[in-house]
């Protein structure tokens, strides 16, 4: 089973009663019809506003939608619904949500533009590939707020190079950070959607917490000899790292509050 993070970014708060309702009224229920028989799980998280100094880490304002997949939607072009029923999309769909121009489903990424920031959509496997901090984890341990991270590495920084410097170097400096109660990450999988290579989660109790841990009482770090961006994370935001605040349980759960609407091809 894999699982996907399609990370959202609005670039006018204004539109979000428009996006909101295409969500919820017909977009959720469109994507039913046409992969619910490969879909195990499909639910959406709502941003929750940004702690005090999150600024400097690009944090996405809108939703991270999570697809669970039975089978992978690389076989067969399950990704490509071309020859299904088309979808309906708002107006100023692409300008609402920093695509490309003419292209409503695109999962590339050249980085933040005159302050847009693209979606960032990557798989991995069902679970974390790496487990640095809180495993073993009950619900007696919350609540908590989740920041994800979306990285990719700069451009010259090979993928070996820039996962060892994150794996046997990085990781463990921010598992010390005071109060992080979870800490998992995983490694994007082939092929990928975008340049997003990583996808870590870190759990803090509440936006204070987050602020302690990560502004003002963080662990010592150790920049790569590599880094173009000076300070933590040493990934220049917006670029080359991304990231959003979320709670614990979803928004929305689609499957279980609504019934796709079946057509044919």
């Amino acid at each position: 089973m894999l699982r996907s993070y399609l990370i959202l970014n609005l670039t006018d708060m204004n539109d979000l009663p428009v996006m909101e309702r295409w969500l919820l009224q017909t977009h959720a229920a469109e994507t039913l019809s046409q992969l619910d028989p490969i879909l195990e799980r499909y639910v959406s998280y709502r941003a929750i506003p940004a702690p005090p100094g999150a600024e400097a880490f690009c944090p996405y304002n809108w939703r991270m939608t999570e697809h669970w997949w039975r089978q992978s939607p690389f076989a067969g072009s399950l990704l490509d619904q071309g020859t299904a029923i088309a979808e309906r999309w708002p107006e100023r769909y692409t300008d609402i949500l920093g695509l490309p121009k003419g292209e409503q489903r695109s999962h590339k990424w050249g980085g933040t533009v005159d302050g847009v920031h693209p979606p960032a959509f990557a798989f991995v496997e069902h679970r974390p590939t790496e487990d640095f901090v809180g495993k073993g984890m009950t619900l007696d341990a919350g609540p908590n707020i989740r920041w994800l991270n979306a990285i990719r590495y700069p451009e010259g920084v090979s993928l070996e190079e820039g996962e060892q410097w994150y794996l046997k170097t990085h990781a463990p400096e921010v598992a010390q950070q005071p109060g992080l109660k979870r800490f998992v990450s995983s490694k994007v999988i082939e092929p990928r959607t975008g340049p997003f290579v990583r996808i870590s989660e870190l759990w803090y109790v509440s936006a204070k917490a987050w602020r302690k841990a990560v502004i003002e009482s963080p662990p010592r770090y150790t920049a790569p000899a590599w880094a173009k961006f000076n300070s933590y994370p040493f990934l220049q935001p917006g670029v080359d790292f991304v990231s959003q605040f979320i709670l614990e349980a979803p928004t929305d759960d689609f499957k279980r509050a609504l019934r796709p609407y079946i057509t044919t091809a």
